[in-house]
């Protein structure tokens, strides 16, 4: 991606998630996912990068709205209403986690859809929201020892967040 796109597709994401309704940590936090996602991306021979690097930077949009298990699917209904291209819709409502099921969807009081990352742009910007805290880069077993304690440690959102870490990074 050149350096021009990088900036103009910045720059527009910026300004969308302001306009949502993000605070600045929100915003941050988006700038430093879209960041580690485009370098995972970079190392892929065929890989959308530019999809990757605005489904990361609007990954959270959210947020505006609710900081609950929700905000991917309220992100997603955010997208919808600014009109935004449903590869993006679908990479802001799969980056929770590892995904959620439809199952587990229905219990959390979401859509009994499935949420899980299909495509290897959802899957990357959801494996680098999960090694980000904050701003901060973070290690894998830090964040699957932080969804332990929210969810316990047999709920199956562990086993796909180590899955998808795997099969992203290859490890």
């Amino acid at each position: 991606m050149e350096a021009r796109d990088k900036k103009g597709i910045r720059r527009r994401c910026i300004k969308l998630l302001k306009e949502a309704g993000c605070d600045e940590s929100v915003v941050e936090h988006c700038i430093a996912v879209a960041e580690l996602a485009l370098e995972i991306a970079l190392q892929y021979n065929s890989v959308d990068e530019k999809l990757v690097f605005e489904g990361a930077l609007l990954h959270d949009i959210g947020r505006a709205r609710s900081h609950g298990v929700d905000h991917g699917f309220v992100g997603g209904e955010i997208a919808k209403e600014l009109g935004l291209e449903e590869k993006v819709v679908r990479i802001i409502q799969r980056h929770v986690g590892a995904g959620i099921t439809a199952e587990e969807a229905e219990k959390v009081g979401l859509p009994p859809v499935n949420f899980v990352p299909e495509t290897i742009e959802e899957k990357i910007v959801a494996c680098a929201d999960n090694l980000i805290d904050g701003t901060k880069r973070t290690k894998i077993e830090d964040a699957i020892e932080d969804l332990k304690d929210k969810l316990g440690d047999a709920h199956p959102s562990v086993k796909r967040m180590k899955m998808l870490h795997e099969e992203v990074m290859g490890r």
